[in-house]
């Protein structure tokens, strides 16, 4: 089937359950953006384009012609033409930078008359196009390096494009992808290698890099010491290290008050800690690189390898973290340390009324346009990133629930729609919209409870924002497009 050769879709053939899924989760999002909005005063009708609830309808209105689009056009111009939509996307990605309209401290929008325009949420959808072009071309194996680094860069160029703009919300969506990259059959330790990655990362923002560092050296050691035929004395070495390195600052400190010193002549005196693993680290290694055995010999020089990036991975985050603006600091500090923020009116602010207002609506919610906290606007951007807060208050837990009903049953019908494919391209991007859909929906959700820092990431098709709406109607259009015709492929 050529792309010259139109293949218009009934409506009879498109997948039901995701289209009704579409549907009402596009008009609870609507309900919420005017609760957010109403006002008993001023209009915010349904067609007034002066607020958010017109300007959400208005967009909404001109979806539905999108679908109607996409459903009368052929479903092979969009195999045909991925790489093309992609590179056009990219192109106008890269506007924003020099010409973009700033909002939050990212030049990520275009500004369109009364209207603003986000590039990035397009691009989603044409990297979920692209990708599914290039692994299911005819050579594509991702067991080798080539296929890798090509696929690595489909999704790593929008990302540093949109890391240029200052949004790191929507670039850390991007990474979604390596979920579709698993399913296409790349290594497994892959993953075990980025997850341990995000773990040393994490443990490098909550606590000081030497005592991290300090423990990694004694993991190594006892690693070292497991591999001796008669170990005691070794284990009762490395016990011994281990209580020192607990109490290695106040131990130093008195220690050097013994010779008439104090700690403060010594900045960084707790850095120190390391000194006593590594005096284990280099005899334990000594004595079983003695083996003289090829094959042990390369096992200790990787296993030294992976101790010396894992060490290098926990300073840098610590390193990196000093250098971000004020501003991020406080969104990482916020997530990881919430315990040591006291100022309840600055950073703090969005989070706290956030929980608040989702806790306060109980288990049935106050009711429609019953939010005090929704109507006193006491949570900033709440049509937007913190829509999930109205939901929480007006329609309590039951809200809440459904809302997650609904969204965990869009994912499965997708992956369903998916593994019934017989065309690569077509299985490649629902497994692309489906990684999309997930990120969005937990790092919204997750931020407005605290679980994910806040980094401005919409609820799919529920917040306000033509943008988004647009990306992710694109991307649910052309998979029930697909779909619709799967038989063809």
């Amino acid at each position: 089937m050529s792309a010259s050769n139109p293949t218009p879709v009934s409506f009879s053939q498109v997948d039901r359950q995701t289209m009704w899924l579409y549907i009402v989760l596009v008009a609870t999002g609507w309900l919420m953006i005017f609760a957010v909005n109403y006002d008993t005063v001023r209009d915010v009708g349904v067609f007034n384009l002066g607020h958010s609830p017109g300007k959400q309808m208005f967009f909404i209105l001109s979806c539905l012609g999108l679908l109607f689009f996409i459903f009368m056009i052929d479903w092979a111009f969009w195999r045909t033409f991925a790489l093309v939509i992609y590179v056009v996307s990219l192109v106008i990605l890269i506007g924003p930078i020099f010409v973009g309209r700033e909002i939050n401290g990212a030049n990520a929008w275009y500004q369109i008359g009364g209207f603003t325009f986000q590039p990035s949420e397009i691009a989603k959808f044409s990297t979920c196009l692209a990708m599914a072009g290039y692994l299911s071309s005819t050579g594509v194996n991702l067991r080798e390096w080539r296929s890798r680094l090509i696929a690595f860069a489909i999704f790593l160029v929008p990302v540093l494009i949109i890391l240029l703009q200052k949004d790191t919300g929507s670039a850390l969506v991007f990474f979604s992808f390596v979920m579709v990259l698993y399913r296409e059959g790349l290594p497994g330790r892959w993953y075990a290698v980025g997850l341990t990655t995000i773990a040393l990362v994490l443990l490098g923002l909550l606590y000081q890099p030497y005592s991290i560092i300090a423990f990694l050296i004694l993991v190594a050691c006892a690693w070292l010491i497991e591999r001796f035929k008669d170990a005691r004395f070794w284990w009762w070495g490395l016990l011994a290290l281990a209580v020192l390195c607990n109490w290695w600052y106040d131990a130093a400190s008195w220690a050097l008050g013994q010779i008439g010193m104090s700690a403060q002549d010594f900045p960084n005196l707790k850095w120190g800690v390391v000194v006593p693993p590594l005096l284990l680290l280099v005899p334990t290694f000594i004595l079983n690189y003695w083996r003289k055995n090829s094959l042990i010999q390369q096992r200790l020089q990787l296993g030294m390898i992976v101790l010396a990036l894992s060490a290098g991975l926990v300073y840098s985050a610590n390193f990196a973290y000093n250098l971000l603006a004020p501003h991020q600091q406080q969104r990482i500090t916020i997530w990881l340390k919430p315990s040591q923020v006291t100022d309840t009116r600055g950073s703090a602010y969005n989070l706290l009324h956030s929980k608040m207002a989702i806790g306060s609506g109980g288990f049935l919610g106050k009711g429609f346009l019953d939010g005090n906290m929704t109507r006193g606007k006491y949570v900033p951007e709440q049509s937007t990133d913190f829509i999930f807060c109205t939901i929480g208050e007006e329609q309590g837990f039951i809200g809440v629930f459904g809302l997650i009903f609904l969204f965990t049953w869009l994912l499965w019908r997708i992956t369903v729609i998916a593994e019934r494919q017989r065309s690569h391209f077509s299985r490649i991007y629902a497994y692309g919209v489906a990684g999309i859909l997930l990120a969005h929906f937990l790092i919204n959700v997750g931020m407005t409870m605290g679980l994910f820092p806040i980094i401005g990431i919409p609820l799919p098709f529920v917040s306000a924002g033509g943008s988004s709406l647009i990306g992710f109607t694109l991307m649910i259009g052309v998979l029930l497009k697909l779909d619709s015709q799967r038989n063809l492929a």
